[in-house]
């Protein structure tokens, strides 16, 4: 990165506050950057977790196969899902607030008993679903926060920082070359000054 400047006090005070501004936010986007790492590690737990009990609960269904074909569909259906959103390290994540089911009545004389249990079955497994989707779309939120936090932190602290840290080393040389320079010439002067008083006097 080039940082333009000027070989004076007004331009290195300039770089000196934009210096002190990346100093003071780097410890905050480190901080950010943590915790965005630290819950994307859960969220990716959560969805693993959601997948292992939807596979196990799949898996347990499959010996029933055949009374699933029975199943009268028409009785139940996803009505609503209501998301609320978390605010994590300043980012909003979304989580399920919660999930409205249409159940339409029906006669438990004239359906097998099972269909009570059918009905269980399909909202737990719609509600795991349903969390799995929304626990992605949160992996992604987080996943490009934290890019962007990361890529920040490494501008400030690999680029930025050490950049105004150099101009502003080079400006303060600079202006005490110049500040001894003029002591030298003032030297020089006073010396010939009195060289100059000596002949006239001597």
């Amino acid at each position: 990165m080039e940082v333009k400047y000027q070989f004076n006090k007004v331009s290195m005070q300039a770089l000196e506050r934009q210096l002190n501004v990346r100093l003071a936010a780097l410890p905050i986007l480190k901080s950010k950057e943590a915790a965005l790492r630290v819950t994307e590690k859960r969220q990716k737990e959560e969805y693993a977790r959601l997948e292992s009990e939807y596979q196990e609960k799949l898996a347990a269904l499959r010996s029933d196969i055949k009374l699933w074909a029975e199943f009268p569909a028409a009785i139940y259906q996803l009505k609503e899902i209501k998301i609320k959103s978390n605010r994590i390290a300043g980012i909003e994540v979304p989580d399920v607030d919660r999930i409205d089911w249409d159940l339409r009545d029906f006669s438990r004389f004239h359906r097998p008993l099972w269909v009570s249990t059918g009905v269980t079955i399909l909202r737990d497994l719609t509600t795991m679903l349903t969390r799995m989707e929304v626990v992605k779309v949160g992996i992604d939120i987080i996943q490009r926060a934290r890019r962007k936090t990361t890529q920040k932190v490494n501008l400030y602290e690999k680029v930025q920082i050490p950049a105004y840290t150099e101009a502003i080393r080079k400006i303060k040389r600079y202006l005490e070359d110049v500040a001894n320079l003029d002591t030298a010439v003032q030297k020089m002067m006073k010396t010939r000054a009195e060289l100059e008083e000596e002949t006239v006097h001597g």
